[in-house]
């Protein structure tokens, strides 16, 4: 069995879906990307304008192959069956175990250690989990493992877009996979259709600045009050142009993909990693009593957990939004609350959400 076979072999084993290995070149998208910063469509996200995109090799002169690989998450679809709250929120699918930054790592490092073993000697490497100043996407594809969709995510046709990608760049030589070039989308646009804001763009990027994603997650400050009604009840991520593409739904190349049915829902026949279970309260958790979370609790509620990420100030925003696109009188006593405290970003969309429920109170006598 060659090295390469091992190595993948060994990724599954640890749990990884997919598996593909490409080489350091520059990144085919690079001249996209930049052009994508230049628009300011990445919003506030800053860091993605690190130079070192441009060529894997200004990460880790050294590098010589890139193991790409993808972890499986829960498709967020059977959730819409679960019973929940009179007022609940929806959190992304990928959140709602453990966070992937600390699934991953350990992981890694022992993929690193096998190689290690095989070649019986020290490898250079450096493991990142969307955390390295690298276009994934552009290298998993590379790497055979999908084609970039018009969602802008990465798509197996086997497995569908439910998955994290992490990468290993190594300083020696493994076999490289062919690039995947087939698209697949086709004349589809279903996810460009059913995106809340409008934010999927033709040339398969997206404004940032308008996804439900960026908004309740990296944006660190008020949301737009434009934007706010098109959170519904999401209070942490969004899955919907992946919910609606039919490659979620379809298991095998060639086999003539469905229409999009989300009542006659079949599932997919890739299982998804146990360290990504439902947390308890998740995916739809109780939004008036997460309202009245308070410091200490938000920590210890969410530890190990990516919405963590959002900090409270972040996350109560959210929940204020969507409690206010409840429409809910029953939440108005909890905005009340919210509207006492010490954060000024809570207070302000508390006040918000209190105006939108008395506005639908009105409207409806």
């Amino acid at each position: 069995m060659s090295l390469t076979q091992a190595v993948k072999n060994e990724a599954r084993r640890l749990g990884f879906s997919l598996a593909g290995v490409t080489t350091p070149e520059p990144p085919l998208h690079w001249p996209a990307f930049q052009y994508w910063l230049s628009m300011g469509r990445h919003g506030s996200m800053e860091y993605l304008a690190d130079p070192r995109r441009a060529d894997p090799r200004l990460v880790l002169p050294e590098c010589r192959s890139i193991l790409m690989l993808a972890m499986s998450y829960p498709d967020p679809g059977p959730a819409l069956q679960n019973e929940f709250p009179p007022v609940a929120g929806r959190v992304a699918a990928y959140a709602w175990g453990r966070d992937y930054h600390l699934v991953y790592p350990e992981r890694l490092k022992t993929l690193v250690s096998f190689i290690e073993t095989q070649v019986a000697s020290p490898v250079m490497h450096r493991l990142y989990t969307d955390t390295g100043p690298l276009l994934e996407r552009d290298l998993g594809q590379r790497a055979g493992l999908g084609w970039i969709g018009k969602n802008t995510c990465l798509i197996h046709p086997k497995i569908g877009s439910y998955f994290l990608l992490a990468e290993i760049l190594l300083g020696i030589h493994l076999e490289p996979d062919l690039p995947f070039s087939a698209d697949h989308c086709g004349t589809c646009t279903r996810c460009i259709t059913a995106c809340p804001t409008g934010c999927i763009l033709p040339d398969r990027t997206l404004d940032a600045r308008r996804c439900l994603s960026f908004l309740t997650i990296e944006n660190k400050n008020e949301i737009p009050p434009g934007l706010r009604p098109h959170l519904g009840n999401r209070v942490f991520g969004c899955d919907m142009c992946q919910q609606v593409c039919p490659w979620n739904r379809s298991t095998n190349l060639g086999v003539p993909v469905p229409a999009y049915h989300p009542e006659s829902r079949t599932g997919r026949d890739q299982e998804y990693d146990p360290a990504f279970n439902a947390l308890p309260g998740l995916p739809n958790p109780d939004l008036i009593a997460e309202l009245g979370l308070k410091p200490k609790e938000f920590n210890r509620k969410f530890k190990g957990n990516p919405v963590l990420r959002s900090k409270r100030r972040g996350y109560l925003r959210n929940v204020a939004v969507a409690l206010g696109n409840s429409g809910d009188p029953a939440a108005l006593p909890a905005l009340e609350r919210a509207f006492q405290d010490n954060e000024p970003l809570i207070r302000g969309h508390a006040v918000w959400a209190m105006e939108q429920i008395r506005k639908d109170k009105r409207n409806r006598k």
